[in-house]
């Protein structure tokens, strides 16, 4: 296998999200051959590396999996909450393998949600230069105005940045 920057590799290994993985680096709780790595895009091989997390030998996956959930409203779409509000994961019973969420459906919100521990799938599904096309079926109180209709297939200003055209 060629050689993955480590906090990929502990990613997919299911040890940690991508962004905790990084903090672990940086905390020196991870090694390679022995050797403590403190600096991020360090790159190793599971093939050929013994890496390990707090004194742990970690393994790269073994097998992919894929989940598919109707995700309930009042549920947030995340791995943790430090509000203490029932997330997603509180849901999956019995999956034995590290999974996370591939993309976000808002708290009130309720639909298809995936989960995968297959990065490179995730990347895939939620990167804009993919081009997937997502639908949502959104009740609103009223008709909309024409100018709102307009706004909404130009996209509109939300946390800073522009969202992607709607069609309606």
């Amino acid at each position: 296998m060629p050689e993955e920057r480590l906090q990929k590799i502990l990613a997919h290994a299911g040890i940690a999200s991508r962004r905790k993985a990084e903090q672990l680096i940086l905390e020196g709780r991870v090694t390679v051959n022995g050797a403590v790595i403190t600096e991020l895009g360090t790159k190793a091989d599971t093939d050929r590396d013994h890496i390990k997390v707090d004194g742990r030998r970690i393994q790269a996956a073994e097998h992919l999996v894929y989940l598919a959930m109707n995700k309930p409203r009042d549920c947030v779409t995340t791995v943790s909450d430090p509000e203490g509000r029932k997330t997603v994961m509180d849901l999956l019973k019995g999956v034995r393998v590290r999974v996370y969420p591939v993309g976000r459906l808002d708290y009130h919100s309720e639909g298809l949600l995936l989960f995968t521990n297959d990065g490179e799938f995730a990347k895939r599904i939620t990167s804009a230069a993919t081009h997937v096309v997502k639908t949502y079926v959104v009740k609103v109180n009223g008709p909309l105005t024409p100018e709102q209709e307009e706004a909404f297939r130009k996209g509109i200003p939300l946390e800073g940045k522009r969202t992607a055209p709607a069609g309606l």
